[in-house]
C-alpha cells in the first residue's frame, strides 16, 4: 500500500511539472520562433545579392611599443648562470622564493634561446630570474617591451620589470 502511495505521488509530481508551461517560457518561445523565421527569410535575400570584397592593403608601417623605463633598485648577486653576464640594468621576468623554481623558469627560458640567469637579493632572499641584462637603460627598456612582445600570453611574463644593480 505505502508504495503505491509513493508512486502516486511521483506520477502526480511528474505530470504537474511538465504539463505546465508558464506564459513567460510561451512568450519566450514565440519571440525566438519569430526571431529566427525572419533570420531564415531575412538570409534568403541577403544570400542572392553578391557582395564585394575589398582588397586588404598592407602596411609597412612598422609598429612602435611603447617603452617604459623605470626600475627598481636592489643589490643582487649571482645564483646560476655565466660569470659576467649580470650588468647594471636588467630585465625580471619572474620572482621566487625558492631557487628551484627559478632554476625552472631559468631552463625553459634557455630552451627558448634566452641567456637568462638567476640572481639573488641577499636582504630578502629572492631569487629573480633575469632573461636579459645591460649596460644602459634604454637597452633594457626595449628588451622588456620586446620580450612582453614575444609572450602575449603569458601574464606572469606581461608584469616583467626592470632591476637596477646597485
Amino acid at each position: 500500500m505505502r508504495k503505491l502511495f509513493v508512486f502516486a505521488i511521483a506520477l502526480c509530481s511528474i505530470a504537474a511539472f511538465t504539463s505546465c508551461k508558464t506564459t513567460k517560457e510561451s512568450a519566450y518561445k514565440a519571440a525566438y520562433d519569430q526571431a529566427r523565421q525572419e533570420e531564415l527569410a531575412g538570409g534568403q535575400t541577403q544570400q542572392s545579392v553578391p557582395e564585394e570584397i575589398a582588397p586588404v592593403a598592407s602596411s609597412t608601417k612598422k609598429e612602435t611599443v611603447k617603452v617604459d623605463e623605470s626600475y627598481r633598485t636592489e643589490k643582487v648577486v649571482l645564483s646560476s648562470g655565466a660569470e659576467g653576464s649580470l650588468k647594471a640594468f636588467s630585465v625580471v621576468c619572474g620572482s621566487f622564493s625558492s631557487k628551484s623554481n627559478a632554476d625552472n623558469l631559468r631552463a625553459s627560458l634557455i630552451d627558448e634561446g634566452y641567456s637568462a640567469i638567476v640572481v639573488q637579493n641577499p636582504d630578502t632572499g629572492m631569487y629573480r630570474v633575469v632573461c636579459a641584462s645591460f649596460d644602459n637603460k634604454a637597452a633594457a627598456a626595449e628588451a622588456r617591451a620586446q620580450f612582453k612582445a614575444d609572450h602575449p600570453q603569458n601574464s606572469d611574463f606581461q608584469k616583467a620589470w626592470l632591476l637596477y644593480n646597485k
